[in-house]
This record gives structure tokens, C-alpha cells and sequence, in this order.
């Protein structure tokens, strides 16, 4: 069959080759079904490992959760057993000069142990959040990145 037909001497118009179409379009569907599945494919390892970094995550937050409660608890117990023992200090004061000097000592010590005590909780806060948010945002961005090269 030929591409072109004659219609006059002059002017020739190109003939419709219905086959040809129809394969170009057949190809074009099987390489957007290809690139498809790929993307699928490429979506479906990244949830999987999405999946598995959010379960070790929370294993994580568990962790430093009970963490940061066994701090809160020591602290608790240091302060209450120190204000106990300023009390009991306190019931044998002879003078005023004598309770105005173990007040002040007891004071000095509360704020050092209270700031000693916000250090530590601030570490291990600070601790736990980049243990738990790290393996996330590497998860994520890794996918991000495997999507945009699909």
C-alpha cells in the first residue's frame, strides 16, 4: 500500500496507515504501564520500609520514654530526700543565725541539684529525639529520592 495517493497531477495527500497508529499507541500504553509498575514497585519498598523504620521507632520512644520517667523519678526522690533531710537539720536549730545558715546552704544546694537535674533531662530529651527522629527522616528521604528518580 502505498503512503501517498494521487488524487490529481498537483497535489498529492498522505494516506492514514490505521495499523501504524494503532501499534505507536500500543507502545506507548505498554511503556506507561511499564513505567507504572516501576513506580508501584519502587512506592510499594519504600512504605515497606517506611513500615519497619515507624515500628523500631516507637520500640525507641518506649525506651526513652521509660528513660526520661526513671530520671523524673530519681530527681523527685534526690529533691524530696534532701528537702526531708533540711527539715530534720532544721528542728535542731539553737538560733536564728542557725536556721538563716542552713536555709541559705539548703537553698544553694536545691538550685545547683535543680540545675544539674534540667542538664540531664535536657540530654537525655535531646538524646531521644534524635534517636527517634533520625531513622525517620533517612527512611523518607531515601523514598522521596527513589520516587523522584522513577
Amino acid at each position: 500500500m502505498s503512503k501517498t495517493a494521487k488524487t490529481t497531477d498537483t497535489i498529492e495527500f498522505p494516506t492514514f496507515d490505521a495499523s501504524a497508529a494503532t501499534d505507536q499507541f500500543r507502545a506507548i500504553a505498554e511503556k506507561g504501564v511499564e513505567q507504572t509498575k516501576d513506580a508501584y514497585a519502587k512506592l510499594k519498598t519504600g512504605a515497606e520500609e517506611a513500615q519497619k523504620v515507624l515500628e523500631t521507632t516507637f520500640e525507641t520512644v518506649k525506651s526513652t520514654g521509660s528513660d526520661l520517667s526513671m530520671k523524673s523519678i530519681a530527681a523527685m526522690r534526690a529533691n524530696t530526700e534532701a528537702t526531708f533531710a533540711h527539715l530534720e537539720s532544721l528542728l535542731g536549730v539553737k538560733s536564728v543565725s542557725e536556721f538563716v545558715e542552713l536555709q541559705t546552704a539548703y537553698l544553694r544546694k536545691a538550685v545547683e541539684m535543680g540545675v544539674a537535674q534540667a542538664k540531664e533531662m535536657q540530654a537525655v530529651s535531646t538524646k531521644a529525639a534524635e534517636e527517634v527522629t533520625k531513622p525517620i527522616k533517612t527512611v523518607f528521604e531515601k523514598t522521596l529520592k527513589d520516587l523522584k528518580v522513577a
